[in-house]
C-alpha cells in the first residue's frame, strides 16, 4: 500500500495528530476569544453543522424508530448519569489515599457527572456504521437531561451549588441541536432522490468538523497559564482516564452483547460510545457556573479537558476494530436467520 493510499485511508487519525501539533505550536489562533472565535464557530456553527449533516443524511423512518427504542435509551442514560458517577465516586475513595492532587481527583468526579456530548459519539457511531439514529437521540436527550441532572450530581458528590441559567443553556441546545436536525430532515424530504443517487460524503464532512473541535479543545488546554500541575499527578490522571474509558467501554460492550439483551450489533456501537463519552461543550460552562469563584477551578477543569480529546482519540483508534466486529456479527445474524428451522 502506497503512502497516498495510507493517507486516504487513515486521513482522520493523521488529521488528529496534525491539529494537536498545530494547537501546541500556535494555540492563540484557536483559543477562546482568538481569531477563530471557537465560542461561536465551534459552540454554535460546528455543532449545528454536525446535526444538520446528520439530519440531512439520516432516513426519517430510522430516527422515528429510534424514539421508541426505550430499552436502549434507558440503558445509556442510566449508565451515563447514574452508574458512571457512582463508580467514579467509589474509585476516588481509594485514590484519596494516594499522592494525586486532590483537585484533580475532584475534577475526575466532575467528569463523571457530565452528560454525553452532542457531537463525538454521533460521529464515531456513524463512522463505524452503528445505530446513528439512537446515538443522535441519546446525545440530544442526554444533553437536555444533563442540564437538570448534572448540577444536582455536582451538589451531591462535591457539595457545590449555584443557580444554573437553564433557559440560556436550553436555548443554545435547541438552536444547535434540535433546529439543525429538523432543518436537515426538512431538506432531505425535498432532496431525497438526489441524495440517494449522489450519496454525498456525510461522514467525511462530520469528521472534518470534528477535527476543528479537537483543534480548539487543545488550543484551550495548551494556552491556559493558570494550570500548574505536578507532572506525576497529571500523568497518573491521564492513565486513570484512559483506564476508566477502556473499562467502561468493555463493560457496556459486555452487557449489551450478552444473550437476551435484545440489542443488535449496531445498537451496541451506539451504546458503547454514548454511554462512555462526556461533553466538554456543556461541561466547561457548567463548571464555570457551579464552581464560580473557586480558586482551583482550572485544576478541577483539567480532567475534563483531558477526557474529551482522549475519548475522541481512543474512539477513533478503535473505529476499524469495532467496525470489523459489527460487520462480522451482522453477517452471523443474517446467516442464522437464513438457516432452516
Amino acid at each position: 500500500m502506497g503512502i497516498l493510499a495510507v493517507i486516504r485511508k487513515e486521513w482522520f487519525i493523521i488529521g488528529i495528530v496534525l491539529v494537536i501539533l498545530s494547537a501546541k505550536v500556535q494555540p492563540s489562533f484557536g483559543v477562546r476569544g482568538g481569531p477563530l472565535k471557537p465560542e461561536v464557530t465551534v459552540a454554535y456553527v460546528a455543532v449545528a453543522l454536525i446535526f444538520f449533516n446528520s439530519g440531512l443524511s439520516l432516513k426519517s423512518e430510522e430516527l422515528t424508530s429510534a424514539l421508541f427504542h426505550v430499552r436502549l435509551h434507558l440503558f445509556v442514560q442510566s449508565f451515563t448519569l447514574v452508574f458512571f458517577p457512582l463508580a467514579v465516586w467509589l474509585l476516588l475513595r481509594v485514590l484519596a489515599f494516594t499522592a494525586i492532587d486532590q483537585w484533580l481527583l475532584r475534577g475526575l468526579q466532575t467528569v463523571s457527572c457530565m452528560p454525553p456530548p452532542v457531537s463525538s459519539a454521533v460521529i464515531l457511531t456513524k463512522a463505524v456504521g452503528g445505530n446513528e439514529a439512537a446515538a443522535i437521540f441519546n446525545s440530544a436527550f442526554g444533553s437536555f437531561l444533563g442540564i437538570i441532572v448534572t448540577p444536582g450530581l455536582l451538589l451531591l458528590f462535591l457539595g457545590s451549588s449555584s443557580s444554573v441559567p437553564f433557559s440560556s443553556i436550553f436555548s443554545q441546545l435547541f438552536m444547535t441541536v434540535v433546529v439543525p436536525l429538523v432543518l436537515g430532515q426538512a431538506c432531505r424530504s425535498f432532496l431525497r432522490e438526489f441524495l440517494d443517487r449522489r450519496k454525498p460524503p456525510f461522514g467525511t464532512v462530520s469528521s472534518a468538523v470534528l477535527l476543528m473541535i479537537i483543534y480548539t479543545t487543545f488550543c484551550d488546554t495548551f494556552s491556559n497559564p493558570s494550570i500548574q500541575l505536578d507532572p506525576t499527578s497529571l500523568l497518573l490522571v491521564v492513565l486513570i482516564i484512559f483506564a476508566i474509558q477502556i473499562s467502561f467501554m468493555l463493560l457496556t460492550f459486555t452487557f449489551s452483547t450478552r444473550s437476551g439483551s435484545g440489542f443488535t450489533p449496531a445498537d451496541t456501537v451506539a451504546i458503547v460510545f454514548c454511554s462512555t463519552h462526556k461533553s466538554l461543550t456543556l461541561g466547561i460552562p457548567m463548571l464555570k457556573i457551579v464552581f464560580a469563584g473557586y480558586q482551583h477551578l482550572s485544576l478541577i477543569s483539567v480532567p475534563l479537558l483531558i477526557y474529551h480529546p482522549a475519548q475522541i482519540l481512543l474512539g477513533s483508534i478503535l473505529v476499524p476494530t469495532i467496525k470489523t466486529w459489527m460487520n462480522s456479527r451482522q453477517k452471523e445474524v443474517k446467516l442464522t436467520a437464513l438457516e432452516p428451522v
